[in-house]
């Protein structure tokens, strides 16, 4: 934004004390800076949004002279400039103390030159974040560079099977995966290598599982320790397989063999972005490809709905606990509701409609409006919000280089971040600020809330449930299914023992048996009040036992109470739709979209859907269709 408004007075006097030290910092280093009008204006907003700008600046002027005399702090980088910058600037260097220093003065210079750009509207949200997340790869992609070849020299090459060399994969997690990095960021990172096996060529031969590893820590050590010069990025490494009680870095085989026998509802929303951001690139992707079914199943799978409740819980409780209402991030209608809103769809239908197979968030939103999965209105909501939230998340952590999304509880920071934003007041931001966070906040509820959720509370009873469960007596089971429209009670009783009692019930998971205990309730009451509510009933039982060992389709039903009402109301009518559903499972969708449900579709639609369906599916996986 351009910036030629009179500052606040408190910010004012700010600026001309940090100005001050700035030109006596100058003068000492005989730097001379260009001091026209138009660079006044930028380094006056710059300096007053930002102490790590001025700070930085002040204790090494020849930076900021360096920066504007070869044009870098007024051009657009390409997506190469970090790392071939990088590159020569860590030529020759054979110490870990100067490796560490040079990387973070080379830090310091970039994030110095992107926050600048920020502050002053000449680069925008995508190029700030598209920056910060470049930077963030080139420097974690030399520094393994540098450290492997240092470890070969001792060790000899890792190797795997044909005696191949291996080098290590690394995999950007979260906002690094996605190309969405935030000013002061940790780099969440997991650490993978092809196979194991052992060194070769080297003075003393190592496994490789024990060379990755010390591979690791130094990578970590080396881009993650504080020093004087401050640090290059805070490294992450949790979200690995078994978290913190896990091993640092794991074969492929042990990777793909955690997360098919082991891996949880949560770890599939971390690798939705997840990206081989250095070393092995080629393996990291392959790597990616071979863990895609654990991420995106080829179902549609609305048995995600209960593990994001449960996540929004828990984080809930930490809002609460920590005192987060201000956050931006966690609280009520931060940015986590906002990615929670387009994952929850990428995890649902994500392994049968690959567009939605994307890394960044806006771009799920868009897709979400295209497809028309959400009124084109709340998608646009979401954006405006998502793009005010992230801007308003850089402006907290560029004013000191640290990860913070609270907004500021005293005046002068509260007025500072107004004003940094183009607001007048604080008063007026605060109020943009909520209106953003209650749009969100809404749609998110909306969604988790089972549609049709009021209608189910009026008319699905606490009796069926017990019913359904064994709980209640003989005559009170007839006088419940009597009142819910059954005509012979007795039938009706001797069907549900036969499901609860059959082999495929019994067998269920915990998760399932939840699922089903569930829906039965839902199925009841919905066939109470059909025209012939018993043969429907056997008929749907028969579907359930076919059915239930899929539980993403019992979610589906749950999740979507229209999709249920249209299930009974064909199973009603036809008992070959029934059977259909029984023996194609993934006809469910169509019980969703009541467009096409009941019009017979023409020649060319169906020819033109046919096409649509076969261009989203890879030639190998042609037999699935």
């Amino acid at each position: 934004m351009n910036y030629n408004k009179d500052l606040p007075e408190i910010l004012a006097t700010d600026f001309k004390r940090k100005w001050n030290d700035f030109c006596i910092a100058s003068d000492k280093a005989k730097i001379t800076i260009l001091k026209d009008q138009e660079f006044l204006t930028e380094i006056k907003q710059v300096f007053t949004f930002s102490d790590f700008v001025a700070v930085s600046c002040t204790r090494n002027p020849e930076m900021i002279s360096d920066l504007i005399e070869n044009g870098d702090l007024y051009q657009q980088y390409s997506s190469d400039t970090y790392s071939d910058k990088l590159k020569i600037t860590l030529a020759g260097i054979k110490k870990d103390l100067e490796l560490e220093r040079t990387l973070r003065l080379f830090r310091t210079r970039e994030m110095v030159r992107i926050a600048w750009r920020d502050l002053t509207g000449l680069a925008g949200l995508s190029e700030t974040m598209s920056d910060l997340s470049a930077l963030a790869d080139a420097c974690i992609d030399h520094t393994l560079s540098i450290l492997y070849d240092r470890l070969c020299t001792e060790f000899g090459i890792p190797t795997g099977s044909g005696d191949l060399p291996l080098r290590l994969v690394v995999i950007g997690m979260g906002k690094l995966g996605g190309h969405e990095l935030n000013f002061s960021s940790d780099v969440d990172l997991i650490f993978a290598f092809a196979e194991q096996g052992k060194t070769s060529q080297g003075p003393k031969s190592i496994s490789n599982e024990k060379f990755f590893l010390k591979l690791c820590r130094q990578l970590i050590k080396i881009i993650g320790r504080v020093t004087s010069d401050g640090f290059v990025f805070r490294v992450d490494t949790r979200l690995r397989p078994f978290g913190e009680n896990g091993p640092l870095c794991m074969s492929f085989d042990s990777m793909e063999q955690y997360y098919q026998r082991q891996g949880r509802e949560w770890e599939r929303y971390a690798w939705i972005k997840a990206r081989a951001v250095a070393g092995d690139i080629e393996a990291g992707e392959e790597l990616l490809e071979k863990l895609n079914p654990f991420i995106y199943r080829r179902y549609l799978d609305y048995g995600v709905f209960e593990s994001l409740r449960d996540m929004k819980k828990k984080i809930s409780l930490e809002v609460k606990r920590k005192g987060l209402k201000e956050d931006i991030k966690l609280g009520s209608g931060g940015i986590r509701e906002i990615e929670f809103f387009g994952q929850i769809f990428q995890l649902i239908r994500g392994g049968v409609v690959p567009a939605l197979q994307q890394r960044r968030i806006e771009r799920v939103i868009k897709i979400l409006a295209e497809e028309n999965y959400f009124p084109r209105n709340v998608c646009d909501e979401l954006l405006q919000a998502y793009d005010f939230l992230r801007m308003v998340e850089h402006r907290l952590q560029e004013f000191n280089d640290q990860q913070t999304h609270k907004i500021p509880s005293d005046m002068v920071g509260r007025e500072r971040l107004a004003v940094s934003l183009g607001f007048n007041s604080y008063e007026i931001f605060s109020e943009q600020l909520k209106y953003h966070r209650t749009n969100v906040h809404t749609h998110f509820m909306a969604l988790l809330e089972t549609r049709d959720s009021k209608e189910k509370d009026k008319r699905v009873t606490d009796e069926l449930g017990n019913l359904w469960l064994g709980l209640a007596d003989d005559e009170h089971s007839v006088e419940i299914l009597l009142n819910a429209g059954y005509r012979r009670p007795d039938r009706v009783i001797s069907l549900l023992d036969h499901l609860r009692n059959d082999p495929a019930t019994r067998a269920l998971s915990s998760e399932g048996r939840n699922r089903l205990d569930n829906l039965m309730p839902l199925i009841l009451k919905e066939i109470g009040a059909v025209d012939q509510p018993d043969s429907t009933l056997n008929r749907v039982v028969d579907l359930i036992k076919t059915i239930e060992r899929r539980t993403c389709y019992l979610a589906l039903l749950i999740e979507n109470p229209a999709a249920l009402t249209h299930l009974v109301k064909l199973s009603c009518a036809s008992p070959l739709i029934t059977s259909l559903l029984a023996a194609h499972p993934v006809l469910f969708d169509e019980l969703l979209d009541t467009r096409t449900l009941y019009v017979p579709p023409k020649k060319d639609e169906l020819d033109a859907e046919l096409k649509k369906k076969l261009e989203q599916v890879d030639t190998h996986e042609l037999e699935y269709c």
